[in-house]
């Protein structure tokens, strides 16, 4: 499932491609893959201008602006599993197209924005402007989201593990897995943070020293800013929003790595269950 550093990757190959045009058409390939219904999706977003491209933990966001410079609502794609947000010119389609959007000519011609998902599991969704029951701002899954691990401080950080003081008794991968606490952070950059760190997936936080919560703020910090450098991690079905794959799964040190030797100490990594997840650690390199 693309992380932050994949959904990051798209905003940012998607921006220079798609922000100032507008949305002439609207073809809906498939009713599960949009909400609201077709009707109302299409008035939302018909003849707005994409104002702005950006990123909320792992949703894309396109900002719409209406006629008069007024806002126009957002488009909000949560793309899940095999999810894909692409820019292509007219007459290129992509394997299982969703959606499709029809974009002005820019004084470059013509482009499409596609939404494929083959697994169909991703959403896009149209949301009215304004703060009413429609707008972007009332729903609980975009509402509840954590504070962004790029722009948080070590404090706030230990914070989100320990509210108001309290020891949680919760693993500490799970914490970080739980889009509540803290945004963006999935399978992949937990297990590879928590490498780094030292850290085992399934410590309980509470019981990790300030020290130790600090070392792993910084290690969350680095691998994002890495991964992001890398334009993230193909492993499966991740593209940018070029088509072009991303390269940090070259450098991955746990995920995916059981049974190969630690690149630090040479011992097999074994693996486990945290959160419902398998989470891949060093037996010798991470503690509890």
């Amino acid at each position: 499932m693309p992380e932050l550093p994949e959904v990051e990757t798209i905003a940012r190959t998607l921006a220079s491609e798609v922000e100032s045009r507008l949305i002439l058409d609207v073809e809906v390939l498939d009713e599960s893959a949009i909400a609201p219904e077709p009707g109302s999706f299409r008035e939302r977003v018909l003849g707005r201008r994409i104002a702005r491209v950006d990123r909320r933990g792992k949703l894309l966001l396109l900002h719409l602006q209406a006629a008069g410079g007024k806002d126009g609502g957002e488009i909000a794609v949560h793309l899940r599993m095999t999810g894909r947000v692409l820019a292509l010119p007219p007459g290129e389609s992509p394997v299982r197209p969703r959606v499709v959007l029809t974009l002005s000519d820019r004084g470059c011609g013509a482009m499409l924005l596609v939404f494929s998902d083959v697994r169909r599991f991703g959403r896009m969704l149209a949301f009215a402007p304004g703060g009413g029951p429609d707008s972007i701002d009332h729903w609980p899954f975009y509402r509840d989201l954590g504070p962004e691990p790029l722009l948080i401080t070590a404090e706030e950080f230990r914070q989100r593990l320990a509210p108001r003081g309290k020891k949680s008794k919760a693993r500490i991968k799970a914490l970080l897995l739980d889009q509540g606490v803290i945004a963006g952070i999935g399978n992949i950059y937990a297990d590879e943070a928590l490498l780094r760190a030292g850290i085992r997936p399934d410590a309980v936080a509470g019981a990790i020293s300030a020290r130790r919560q600090d070392k792993l703020f910084a290690a969350i910090q680095a691998v994002l800013t890495q991964a992001i450098a890398e334009n993230g991690s193909s492993i499966r079905d991740y593209r940018d929003a070029h088509g072009d794959a991303g390269s940090f799964q070259n450098h991955f040190r746990a995920y995916g790595r059981a049974g190969q030797p630690c690149l630090t100490c040479g011992a097999a990594l074994r693996s486990l269950r945290v959160a419902g997840r398998t989470s891949t650690f060093c037996q010798h390199c991470q503690t509890a």
